[in-house]
Protein backbone atom coordinates (compact mmCIF):
# COMPACT_ATOMS: atom_id res chain seq x y z
CA UNK A 1 0.00 0.00 0.00
CA UNK A 2 1.04 3.49 -0.68
CA UNK A 3 2.95 5.81 1.25
CA UNK A 4 0.20 7.93 3.32
CA UNK A 5 1.56 11.45 4.20
CA UNK A 6 -0.59 13.38 7.08
CA UNK A 7 -0.27 17.18 7.53
CA UNK A 8 -1.51 17.86 10.90
CA UNK A 9 -3.24 21.15 12.24
CA UNK A 10 -2.41 23.38 15.01
CA UNK A 11 -5.10 21.61 17.24
CA UNK A 12 -3.10 18.06 16.66
CA UNK A 13 -1.23 16.18 19.12
CA UNK A 14 0.62 13.06 18.27
CA UNK A 15 -1.00 10.84 16.17
CA UNK A 16 -2.83 8.23 18.22
CA UNK A 17 -0.78 4.35 17.77
CA UNK A 18 1.91 5.92 15.74
CA UNK A 19 5.04 4.10 15.87
CA UNK A 20 7.69 6.19 14.50
CA UNK A 21 10.79 4.61 13.16
CA UNK A 22 13.22 7.98 12.38
CA UNK A 23 12.99 11.63 11.41
CA UNK A 24 14.06 13.02 8.57
CA UNK A 25 15.19 16.40 7.47
CA UNK A 26 14.50 17.28 3.94
CA UNK A 27 16.63 19.66 1.87
CA UNK A 28 14.11 21.14 -1.19
CA UNK A 29 14.37 23.78 -3.74
CA UNK A 30 11.82 25.96 -2.02
CA UNK A 31 13.49 26.43 1.28
CA UNK A 32 12.81 24.55 4.50
CA UNK A 33 9.75 22.35 5.37
CA UNK A 34 7.21 23.41 8.19
CA UNK A 35 8.98 20.24 10.03
CA UNK A 36 10.72 17.16 10.19
CA UNK A 37 9.27 14.35 8.63
CA UNK A 38 8.68 11.73 11.28
CA UNK A 39 8.10 8.36 9.55
CA UNK A 40 6.81 5.42 11.55
CA UNK A 41 3.51 2.91 10.77
CA UNK A 42 -0.21 3.15 12.07
CA UNK A 43 -1.88 -0.59 12.24
CA UNK A 44 1.12 -1.45 9.49
CA UNK A 45 0.48 1.48 7.17
CA UNK A 46 3.38 3.48 6.03
CA UNK A 47 2.84 6.92 7.35
CA UNK A 48 4.79 10.04 7.19
CA UNK A 49 4.11 12.74 9.38
CA UNK A 50 4.48 16.78 9.30
CA UNK A 51 3.48 19.53 11.69
CA UNK A 52 2.57 22.50 9.19
CA UNK A 53 2.55 25.00 12.14
CA UNK A 54 5.90 23.53 13.00
CA UNK A 55 6.58 21.58 16.06
CA UNK A 56 6.60 24.04 18.43
CA UNK A 57 2.78 25.43 16.35
CA UNK A 58 4.56 28.59 15.89
CA UNK A 59 4.45 29.18 12.18
CA UNK A 60 1.73 31.87 11.34
CA UNK A 61 -0.78 30.23 8.33
CA UNK A 62 0.44 33.04 5.41
CA UNK A 63 3.76 31.92 6.48
CA UNK A 64 3.64 28.06 5.57
CA UNK A 65 5.86 27.03 3.05
CA UNK A 66 3.60 24.80 1.42
CA UNK A 67 5.86 24.28 -1.50
CA UNK A 68 8.52 22.51 0.47
CA UNK A 69 6.44 20.74 2.59
CA UNK A 70 4.85 19.62 -0.70
CA UNK A 71 7.82 18.63 -2.42
CA UNK A 72 9.53 17.07 0.63
CA UNK A 73 6.86 15.00 0.90
CA UNK A 74 6.75 13.79 -2.91
CA UNK A 75 10.76 13.51 -2.67
CA UNK A 76 9.65 10.76 0.43
CA UNK A 77 7.91 8.57 -1.30
CA UNK A 78 4.48 9.98 -0.34
CA UNK A 79 1.56 9.13 -2.98
CA UNK A 80 -1.11 10.41 -0.65
CA UNK A 81 -1.73 13.27 1.56
CA UNK A 82 -4.55 13.59 4.29
CA UNK A 83 -4.79 16.88 5.53
CA UNK A 84 -6.03 17.79 8.84
CA UNK A 85 -7.59 21.07 9.37
CA UNK A 86 -8.58 23.04 12.53
CA UNK A 87 -11.53 24.72 11.44
CA UNK A 88 -15.08 26.97 12.17
CA UNK A 89 -18.48 25.85 12.13
CA UNK A 90 -20.57 28.32 9.46
CA UNK A 91 -23.22 26.12 8.56
CA UNK A 92 -25.89 24.46 11.24
CA UNK A 93 -24.52 21.37 10.39
CA UNK A 94 -21.02 21.46 11.04
CA UNK A 95 -21.43 21.74 14.95
CA UNK A 96 -18.63 21.95 17.27
CA UNK A 97 -16.39 18.67 17.58
CA UNK A 98 -17.85 17.25 14.83
CA UNK A 99 -15.48 16.02 11.29
CA UNK A 100 -15.99 17.87 7.91
CA UNK A 101 -15.09 16.15 4.72
CA UNK A 102 -15.28 18.60 2.28
CA UNK A 103 -15.91 18.20 -1.91
CA UNK A 104 -15.16 22.18 -2.75
CA UNK A 105 -13.39 25.08 -1.76
CA UNK A 106 -13.10 28.81 -2.36
CA UNK A 107 -9.49 30.59 -2.17
CA UNK A 108 -9.59 34.15 -0.22
CA UNK A 109 -5.92 34.23 0.72
CA UNK A 110 -3.60 36.56 -0.71
CA UNK A 111 0.10 36.98 -1.48
CA UNK A 112 0.88 32.75 -0.76
CA UNK A 113 3.39 30.87 -3.41
CA UNK A 114 0.35 30.00 -4.58
CA UNK A 115 2.23 27.23 -7.75
CA UNK A 116 5.17 25.25 -8.85
CA UNK A 117 4.37 26.96 -12.50
CA UNK A 118 5.26 30.46 -12.15
CA UNK A 119 7.46 30.50 -15.50
CA UNK A 120 10.99 30.45 -13.41
CA UNK A 121 11.99 26.96 -12.12
CA UNK A 122 9.30 24.78 -14.07
CA UNK A 123 7.02 25.81 -17.47
CA UNK A 124 3.11 27.76 -16.91
CA UNK A 125 0.89 25.15 -17.03
CA UNK A 126 -2.87 25.75 -16.29
CA UNK A 127 -4.19 23.01 -14.11
CA UNK A 128 -7.52 21.85 -13.69
CA UNK A 129 -8.97 22.37 -10.29
CA UNK A 130 -12.71 21.80 -10.79
CA UNK A 131 -13.09 19.41 -8.02
CA UNK A 132 -9.80 20.15 -5.72
CA UNK A 133 -10.16 17.13 -3.45
CA UNK A 134 -9.34 13.12 -4.64
CA UNK A 135 -12.81 11.73 -4.40
CA UNK A 136 -11.52 8.28 -3.92
CA UNK A 137 -9.89 9.04 -1.14
CA UNK A 138 -13.09 11.37 0.19
CA UNK A 139 -15.39 8.62 0.09
CA UNK A 140 -12.91 6.24 2.04
CA UNK A 141 -12.85 9.05 4.79
CA UNK A 142 -16.72 9.17 4.80
CA UNK A 143 -17.11 5.64 4.86
CA UNK A 144 -14.48 4.73 7.91
CA UNK A 145 -16.53 7.95 9.61
CA UNK A 146 -20.13 5.81 8.70
CA UNK A 147 -18.65 2.49 10.22
CA UNK A 148 -17.19 3.94 13.02
CA UNK A 149 -20.49 5.99 13.71
CA UNK A 150 -18.72 9.44 14.33
CA UNK A 151 -20.66 12.53 13.48
CA UNK A 152 -19.32 14.10 10.41
CA UNK A 153 -20.41 15.95 7.21
CA UNK A 154 -19.78 13.95 3.81
CA UNK A 155 -19.15 17.16 1.76
CA UNK A 156 -19.60 20.84 1.75
CA UNK A 157 -17.19 23.88 0.42
CA UNK A 158 -14.40 24.87 2.76
CA UNK A 159 -13.95 28.75 2.89
CA UNK A 160 -9.64 29.39 3.18
CA UNK A 161 -8.64 33.06 4.83
CA UNK A 162 -5.84 34.57 4.95
CA UNK A 163 -5.63 35.22 8.73
CA UNK A 164 -3.89 34.86 11.52
CA UNK A 165 -6.52 37.08 12.77
CA UNK A 166 -9.97 35.53 13.54
CA UNK A 167 -13.02 36.47 10.86
CA UNK A 168 -15.08 39.42 11.71
CA UNK A 169 -19.07 38.52 12.03
CA UNK A 170 -19.66 39.82 8.83
CA UNK A 171 -16.92 37.96 6.84
CA UNK A 172 -18.08 35.20 8.00
CA UNK A 173 -21.74 35.98 6.48
CA UNK A 174 -20.36 36.77 3.64
CA UNK A 175 -18.58 33.46 3.21
CA UNK A 176 -22.07 32.12 4.25
CA UNK A 177 -23.02 33.48 1.25
CA UNK A 178 -20.98 32.34 -0.78
CA UNK A 179 -21.66 28.61 0.33
CA UNK A 180 -19.12 28.18 2.55
CA UNK A 181 -20.07 25.86 5.20
CA UNK A 182 -16.55 25.57 7.63
CA UNK A 183 -14.05 28.49 7.18
CA UNK A 184 -10.13 27.69 7.85
CA UNK A 185 -6.45 29.16 7.11
CA UNK A 186 -4.45 26.79 6.09
CA UNK A 187 -6.24 24.70 2.88
CA UNK A 188 -4.98 26.64 0.15
CA UNK A 189 -2.55 26.59 -1.27
CA UNK A 190 -1.55 23.11 -0.49
CA UNK A 191 -5.13 21.32 -1.82
CA UNK A 192 -3.69 23.29 -5.70
CA UNK A 193 0.04 21.75 -4.66
CA UNK A 194 -0.83 18.80 -4.48
CA UNK A 195 -2.64 18.85 -7.47
CA UNK A 196 0.14 20.10 -9.55
CA UNK A 197 2.23 17.08 -8.24
CA UNK A 198 -0.32 14.69 -9.26
CA UNK A 199 -0.33 13.88 -5.12
CA UNK A 200 -3.95 12.80 -4.28
CA UNK A 201 -5.46 14.76 -1.70
CA UNK A 202 -7.95 14.78 0.90
CA UNK A 203 -8.82 17.09 3.66
CA UNK A 204 -10.23 16.06 7.03
CA UNK A 205 -11.58 19.41 8.68
CA UNK A 206 -12.16 18.78 12.74
CA UNK A 207 -14.61 21.84 13.65
CA UNK A 208 -13.29 23.00 16.74
CA UNK A 209 -15.71 26.29 17.09
CA UNK A 210 -18.77 28.13 15.40
CA UNK A 211 -17.76 30.96 13.73
CA UNK A 212 -17.98 34.96 14.64
CA UNK A 213 -21.26 36.09 15.08
CA UNK A 214 -22.84 32.20 15.18
CA UNK A 215 -21.70 31.02 18.84
CA UNK A 216 -21.92 32.60 21.88
CA UNK A 217 -18.59 33.73 24.18
CA UNK A 218 -14.92 33.19 23.51
CA UNK A 219 -13.95 31.57 20.73
CA UNK A 220 -11.20 30.67 22.23
CA UNK A 221 -12.24 29.28 25.25
CA UNK A 222 -14.80 26.90 22.97
CA UNK A 223 -11.55 26.04 20.79
CA UNK A 224 -9.82 25.13 24.38
CA UNK A 225 -12.81 22.92 25.08
CA UNK A 226 -13.57 21.33 22.30
CA UNK A 227 -10.48 20.36 20.18
CA UNK A 228 -9.84 17.81 22.11
CA UNK A 229 -13.02 15.89 21.73
CA UNK A 230 -12.66 16.66 17.51
CA UNK A 231 -9.07 15.16 17.46
CA UNK A 232 -10.46 12.03 19.64
CA UNK A 233 -12.83 11.35 16.44
CA UNK A 234 -9.99 12.26 13.76
CA UNK A 235 -7.79 9.76 15.34
CA UNK A 236 -10.76 7.04 15.03
CA UNK A 237 -11.53 8.08 11.80
CA UNK A 238 -8.08 7.42 10.59
CA UNK A 239 -7.91 4.28 12.33
CA UNK A 240 -10.45 2.72 10.48
CA UNK A 241 -9.50 4.67 7.50
CA UNK A 242 -5.91 3.29 7.78
CA UNK A 243 -7.43 -0.74 7.72
CA UNK A 244 -10.02 -0.01 5.13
Amino acid sequence: MSTLGIIGSSAMDPLQGFEQSRASNETTPYGEPSSRLLHGQISGQQIIFLARHGEEKSIAPHLINSRANLWAFQHAGVERILAVNAVGGISQRCVSGSLVIPDDLIDYTHGREQTFFDGTAKDLRHMEFAAPYDEEMRQQLCAAAAAEEIVFVPGGTHGIVQGPRLETAAEIKRLARDGCEIVGMTGMPEAALAREMGLAYACCGVVVNQAAGIGSGSIYMEIDATKAEGMAKFNQLLQRFLVG
